[in-house]
């Protein structure tokens, strides 16, 4: 899902503040961690995810495996946390703002 930047922006300020939902630890990314990142994203919409691993490289790789494997979006990513997206599949319950149209010339 593509966002605007608009929409990153008013996501950022829905979860400023909540607390890490996801940890992911030395284990990585396992099938367990990957039906429990679907479950709250299902439920919850929007989540913080903290990796717990050792170096930048591993936890941005890892970063984006957990958004792709998840078919989310990546909100933000700060230190070892990341702000993941992904709608609900019946009953979205967070409304982004509109994206602009396209300019037509």
């Amino acid at each position: 899902m593509k966002l605007t930047e608009k929409q990153k922006k008013y996501l950022r300020g829905l979860a400023h503040q909540l607390k890490p939902g996801i940890q992911v630890g030395s284990s990585g990314i396992t099938p367990g961690l990957l039906r429990e990142l679907h479950q709250t994203l299902e439920h919850h919409e929007l989540i913080k995810v903290k990796i717990r691993t050792g170096d930048r490289a591993t936890r941005d790789a890892t970063i984006d495996q957990l958004a792709e494997k998840s078919s989310a979006s990546l909100i933000a990513r700060v230190g070892n946390v990341a702000t993941l997206y992904r709608p609900r599949r019946k009953d979205p319950q967070i409304v982004l703002p509109p994206a602009p149209a396209p300019a037509t010339r």
